[in-house]
């Protein structure tokens, strides 16, 4: 089984390199002291959690945290502020711009990682109901985007679950948008079922992409419960 990911964004490498050595054993550790790159690597690979420090060069923590909690993409990933600033001075303000937790250095590690810990407990039961398979079905969805207009535009998806599955989509949708999911073969468009919109990722991009969860379904889904 993989390890959950943890991104450090600190510009001192010689904190890098301890945060990475107490945490390695339990997790996958990404590090950059770069606040320019860091966004791309939260892209990349999706951490379970980003420690961020907030007082770097050209770009800083504060103005990082405010683009990964506003970005879909990343807007669910816990963000713990690690920094040798006060806690008090700060603590509002950062929760105010998505932060989770706080924490001063030198680091606490056992509060650390107790904290992660939590997080990822508590992220557990928002995490797949049905296993997802691979598979790349076109599939025809019905419905209306974010301004009420209908459409009706083939998709492939990336994966499909019992439960749902995961495409590139480019119509923009609502929050809980609903939709007809249809299996196109051949010509011929089946109805199999009715699905709402769950997530959204790089949303307003070329490659912004959606997660359905079905709300009803019928024996022409390719997987079953």
């Amino acid at each position: 089984m993989s390890k959950p990911k943890v991104l450090i964004v600190d510009d001192d490498g010689a904190l890098r390199g301890l945060v990475k050595a107490r945490l390695s054993d339990t997790y996958e550790v990404i590090d950059t002291g770069s606040s320019e790159q860091a966004l791309g690597l939260a892209l990349e690979h999706k951490p379970d959690a980003i420690l961020l420090d907030l007082l770097m060069p050209n770009c800083s923590g504060f103005e990082l945290c405010q683009s990964l909690h506003t970005l879909s993409y990343t807007s669910r990933i816990p963000i713990f502020v690690v920094t040798g600033e006060s806690a008090a001075k700060y603590r509002d303000h950062m929760s105010s711009l998505g932060a989770s937790g706080f924490f001063e250095k030198p680091i606490n590690f056992p509060e650390l990682k107790s904290r992660l810990a939590e997080e990822l407990q508590a992220k557990r039961p928002e995490r797949r109901a049905h296993v997802r398979v691979r598979m790349k079905l076109v599939l025809k969805l019905k419905g209306s985007d974010e301004h009420g207009r209908s459409f009706e535009q083939l998709t492939t998806t990336e994966n499909v679950s019992a439960g749902g599955f995961l495409c590139n989509f480019p119509v923009v949708l609502a929050p809980d948008s609903t939709v007809e999911v249809f299996l196109s073969s051949a010509g011929q468009d089946r109805y199999v079922a009715r699905a709402r919109a769950v997530r959204g990722d790089a949303l307003n991009t070329p490659w912004q992409r959606y997660g359905f969860q079905f709300t009803e379904s019928s024996a022409e889904w390719v997987l079953q419960a």
